[in-house]
């Protein structure tokens, strides 16, 4: 939830949680939003029903919420924290067990913030005037890549700040923002409309984070409805969506030679915070109780498994292929008509590779140029063998930033596939069947 401003230092009842005292997100000044989190929306585009199947997924974190109204979140999934967060200068207090995050009885967790002490909590500013509650996976679960997501319906009003997050799991030995920071979702009351995703790491916190916007259409408020939040996470690069339309894709390139630091497990948040430096404090026109609902949280991860996977299909309908089926190190990758054998069975793996007859997808030579022909290689995890498949039904290297592309547009048997410079054209569309 440190979006592109602001900084964590929750005092945690929970001394052993890592040294959750520095899940820091800058803004410590009051800074506002980093303009650049508005200022790269792209195009949007809508997920095919052939990605949002993913179907060889694997589901890795799963809570549906279901339960008796009143009761407290699976202690097995989920550790709830306490305290209050003086470094974002939020409002509230957070409290335990399950007086402000209980299910509903309907299959929601809803967390809910109220304008209350009942406890005389003690806040950074004296008596604190608002309680809410904010939970999180560490120590019970972690995961490197695959698809993150929640179905949600954000609270409404001045000063509420939704969020469901990330942050690695090595933040007690390294620090915040060392750890890294993946921000799937963030919203401040003062925007009902729009919603922000963020990257956090070391040289890019707080205010400086490198992220996006994405604005729902025609005036509509999230508040309004339930909307999916989610990010494709695969080395080198992190895809956001909104209800299956992709608003921004980050890789190393964005980060101007600073690290990249999100290839290693990391750990899920859900909050729901009150006031603080990036969406100010309530007002009068903030009524209150306010909740946060939230149906779902899920982390699926394809399996990756050898002679599985599918088609993947392009220009003039034609298929993705291995000239010949021959497995040998630097076999032509083509188009060709869609015959069903091994040659054009391709496996989409969560380490970012796209694999066939037990062997990469591969950039020449992990060339970067326009026209760099791909291949049939032997995997070796190399940046020339990494694939983000977005929703937008590109398939892109992010080492070259470039689209796979079949060459000269031309649709004939054979025609040899290549890496180009993205351009939205019908030869770099695809369509993953697994």
């Amino acid at each position: 939830m440190d979006s592109p401003r602001t900084s964590r230092r929750l005092l945690l009842s929970l001394a052993s949680l890592l040294a959750f005292a520095s899940l820091s997100t800058g803004l410590a000044q009051g800074a506002s939003p980093d303009a650049s989190s508005s200022a790269k929306t792209p195009t949007a585009v809508t997920v095919t029903q052939a990605q949002a199947q993913a179907a060889a997924a694997a589901v890795t974190f799963s809570d549906e919420f279901d339960g008796p109204a009143g009761a407290a979140v699976d202690g097995g999934k989920w550790l709830i924290e306490t305290g209050d967060n003086v470094n974002n200068h939020e409002r509230q207090y957070y409290t335990a067990g399950n007086r402000n995050a209980a299910l509903d009885g309907q299959g929601h967790l809803v967390i809910t913030a109220r304008r209350e002490n009942p406890g005389n909590y003690q806040c950074w500013y004296g008596r604190c005037e608002y309680t809410s509650a904010r939970l999180n996976t560490s120590g019970r679960f972690t995961t490197t890549y695959g698809r993150v997501e929640a179905r949600m319906k954000v609270p409404r009003g001045q000063g509420m700040w939704p969020a469901f997050w990330m942050l690695g799991n090595d933040i007690g030995q390294v620090g915040w923002p060392n750890s890294g920071e993946i921000d799937v979702m963030e919203n401040v009351g003062f925007e009902p409309s729009t919603v922000h995703g963020t990257l956090h790491g070391p040289g890019y916190s707080g205010s400086g984070g490198i992220g996006a916007g994405y604005t729902l259409p025609g005036g509509q408020a999230f508040a309004d409805a339930f909307h999916t939040f989610a990010v494709d996470w695969s080395p080198n690069a992190i895809t956001w969506s909104v209800d299956g339309t992709v608003y921004q894709r980050r890789t190393p390139a964005d980060l101007g030679g600073r690290q990249w630091v999100f290839d290693k497990p990391f750990f899920l948040i859900l909050n729901l915070a009150v006031g603080g430096y990036w969406p100010g404090d309530p007002d009068g026109s903030t009524a209150f109780p306010q909740q946060l609902l939230v149906d779902y949280v899920r982390v699926t991860t394809d399996t990756g498994q050898p002679g599985g996977g599918g088609p993947i299909t392009g220009l003039a309908g034609k298929c993705v292929d291995v000239a010949g089926a021959n497995s040998a190190n630097g076999t032509p990758v083509q188009l060709y008509d869609c015959n069903g054998t091994a040659a054009q069975r391709w496996t989409v793996g969560a380490d970012g590779t796209i694999r066939a007859l037990g062997k990469c997808l591969d950039v020449a030579s992990g060339g970067t140029a326009d026209g760099t022909p791909v291949q049939l290689y032997d995997c070796n995890g190399t940046a020339a063998q990494q694939w983000a498949v977005p929703a937008a039904r590109d398939i892109v290297n992010p080492q070259a930033n470039k689209c796979l592309d079949v060459a000269g547009n031309n649709s004939a048997n054979g025609t040899r596939l290549q890496i180009w410079t993205c351009t939205g054209a019908a030869n770099q569309k695809w369509t993953v069947t697994r």
